[in-house]
């Protein structure tokens, strides 16, 4: 076998392997190197694991209220070890499906840790290591780095694996806490927080902002946090975590907000307080990669300032999602086999959260939207108003658009509440065909369903709403 390829690809997550498949459709000798697990992080330890524990906390859920449906069940119970054997399965079962795919596309895998290695000639040179010991070299005038990110950690909030977790402990715990605290409401512990909570655990949430869920509009961000509270988690904003003191079981600590402070004792503490790109040993030093607070600075075909050098997904910038990533798999891999792709549009890039209730959006929220100097028109549709939603027994909801008001474009969309993480696509798609209001008033939506309230939301932004 020979040691040129066209393409290396540096990390097996979703940008990476996504990236490798299209190079070999394209007609590319590819090359993938992967440390670890094909599908990286979030195939593995994140997103898809993560859905299967919500799906049976929500199956738990429903089962307590069977009687709201007119049904009875007699002392629904849960088996924590099989729901995570469970979950472990569907992200084994999923990654043998990458790893097929890539075989199937004929794409060349070393297992190890790949290292860019100077030159020779036109090629960059790249070195694998499996433990500690070179494997192999190989050479490629392009080379991807898909390395991903890792849990940020904090002076005195470290995590250690037993008392105080990230999301990979978080996700396999072989006993469930009486009391759990999480800190950070992000997407990550927000989704923790809601699991946990359906199972019952007592939670609090800890968040340094002035409100949960920053990254969300205000407004959907305030609903959030009223159903989260609801559902009979303890919320404090605002927060300042004290050193965590570590007892043989159990932590204690001190949150500290404006209201004053409340001394907190827990047994288990989930910290996910953001990300921290993988540039560490890549090989960067004497390349002109820039690398800006832990994450690869590119320009919007994922190239570095290193000519053959590219960097995706969440070692490069902002949004830190999978479908990002896989998104600029294909957009660096086209541009790198001499097509014309569309760059990519940070704002056209849906983010979901599938908690309960579920929030997702695309676009700018109201605030920002004013703070760009937009006049906006503002819809908003209750799903309380929704028939499908109240014959699903699910009516906590709203959706929101946000539309320039001088030019009708939709500036953003925010939702809450049931599977709106399944309808947020139709207003992704609205923004990327650059549709207008007129086109989404015309827009004919199924009946009965929740994604009437996309529609009612759009002529509820110009007084037209039919039921409200």
């Amino acid at each position: 076998m020979s040691d040129l390829f066209d393409l290396v690809v540096i990390g097996g997550g979703p940008g990476g392997y996504v990236a490798a498949l299209r190079a070999s459709q394209l007609g590319m000798n590819v090359a993938l190197v992967e440390s670890t697990h094909m599908g990286g992080v979030c195939l593995n330890w994140g997103c898809i694991p993560t859905k299967a524990l919500l799906r049976s906390a929500e199956v738990y859920h429903t089962l307590g209220h069977l009687q709201e449906y007119g049904l009875s069940a007699n002392q629904p119970s849960f088996d924590l070890a099989a729901i995570v054997k469970r979950s472990r399965g569907v992200a084994e079962r999923m990654g043998k499906g990458v790893a097929h795919l890539l075989k199937k596309a004929k794409v060349t895998t070393f297992d190890g840790r790949g290292r860019l290695a100077g030159r020779a000639g036109e090629a960059h040179k790249v070195s694998i290591t499996k433990d500690g010991k070179e494997t192999a070299q190989i050479r490629a005038p392009h080379v991807i780095l898909a390395t991903g990110a890792r849990g940020r950690q904090l002076p005195g909030l470290e995590t250690d694996g037993k008392l105080v977790w990230g999301a990979r402990e978080a996700m396999t715990p072989d006993t469930l806490p009486k009391r759990l605290l999480v800190i950070g409401s992000g997407a990550i512990g927000i989704e923790f927080a809601s699991f946990y909570r359906d199972l019952g655990c007592e939670v609090t949430i800890a968040e340094v902002a002035d409100r949960i869920l920053m990254t969300e509009d205000a407004e959907i961000s305030a609903q959030a946090h009223k159903a989260f509270e609801k559902r009979g988690m303890t919320i404090h904003t605002g927060a300042k975590v004290g050193p965590l003191k570590k007892g043989a079981n159990e932590v204690s600590t001190t949150i500290e907000t404006a209201k004053g402070k409340v001394d907190l004792t827990v047994d288990r503490v989930i910290c996910a307080v953001g990300i921290v790109g993988n540039v560490e040993d890549l090989g960067l030093e004497g390349t002109k990669v820039k690398v800006d607070r832990s994450h690869i600075q590119t320009d919007e075909f994922c190239r570095t300032g290193e000519p053959g050098i590219y960097a995706i997904g969440d070692v490069a910038a902002p949004p830190w999602l999978a479908h990002k990533a896989s998104h600029e798999g294909v957009i660096c891999v086209e541009k790198i086999s001499g097509r014309s792709p569309e760059p990519l549009h940070a704002r056209n890039i849906p983010g979901c959260i599938y908690a309960r209730p579920q929030v997702a959006s695309v676009g700018l929220s109201e605030e920002k939207a004013k703070a760009e100097g937009y006049k906006v028109r503002v819809g908003r549709f209750p799903f309380l108003a929704n028939g499908k939603a109240v014959a699903m027994g699910e009516p906590e909801g709203m959706t929101k658009t946000v539309f320039d008001a001088e030019t009708g474009e939709l500036l953003g969309a925010h939702m809450i509440g049931s599977e709106v993480t399944e309808m947020i696509q139709g207003y992704v798609i609205a923004r990327t065909g650059e549709l207008t209001d007129a086109e989404l008033m015309e827009t004919v939506f199924p009946h009965p369903t929740i994604s009437e309230t996309m529609h009612e939301a759009v002529l509820t932004a110009y007084e037209g709403a039919l039921h409200i």
